[in-house]
């Protein structure tokens, strides 16, 4: 019951941040939350500075997006500490993910006769392997790869259904697949 009280004061707080923009109320929020996100981040392998930069990143985001907070779906302290550990997989990822290459400027090199040459090989042997295809099949896959159509948008313009839409494609592809191979 006392786990309840305290959870209907943070729901109070938070309305009062997203209705009146209460200053206040933050701090109070602020106050309470912080130092057990920061201190959740660091046992879940953070390093201080990573713990104390997501912290004060999510705190801003509750800040910013406290009418985005519905009590029917979490608690309080759910919604922010999901923020927070959100934030830090996003650190992560963006950690992980490669620097993109130098790409070199001026005109490209003049590609081998042996390359044009596979890749004409390449196409026509893909060109008669499309054509050996369900025609309901192959129209499918024209849209999807030479139209640039999302299956949602090819589902919008046949009437189909979604996962037909899906299904023939996948079914398309391993057959494509096991033509060019």
């Amino acid at each position: 019951m006392v786990a309840e009280a305290q959870e209907k004061d943070w729901v109070a707080q938070m309305r009062a941040i997203r209705d009146e923009r209460d200053s206040a109320a933050f701090a109070e929020l602020f106050r309470h939350f912080a130092p057990r996100v920061k201190a959740f981040l660091m046992r879940s392998g953070a390093s201080e500075p990573l713990a104390e930069e997501c912290t004060q990143e999510a705190m801003a985001t509750v800040w910013r997006k406290a009418q985005l907070f519905d009590p029917t779906r979490a608690s309080v302290s759910t919604w922010i500490f999901t923020i927070a550990r959100n934030r830090r997989i996003d650190v992560i990822r963006k950690e992980r993910r490669p620097e993109p290459e130098d790409l070199a400027w001026g005109p490209e090199a003049e590609p081998d006769q042996e390359d044009v040459l596979a890749l004409q090989q390449e196409s026509e042997k893909l060109a008669v392997a499309l054509a050996t295809l369900p025609e309901k099949q192959r129209k499918l896959v024209e849209q999807a790869y030479f139209g640039d159509l999302t299956h949602s948008q090819i589902a919008a313009e046949t009437g189909l259904p979604l996962g037909t839409i899906k299904s023939r494609i996948r079914l398309a592809l391993e057959r494509l697949r096991h033509a060019m191979s």
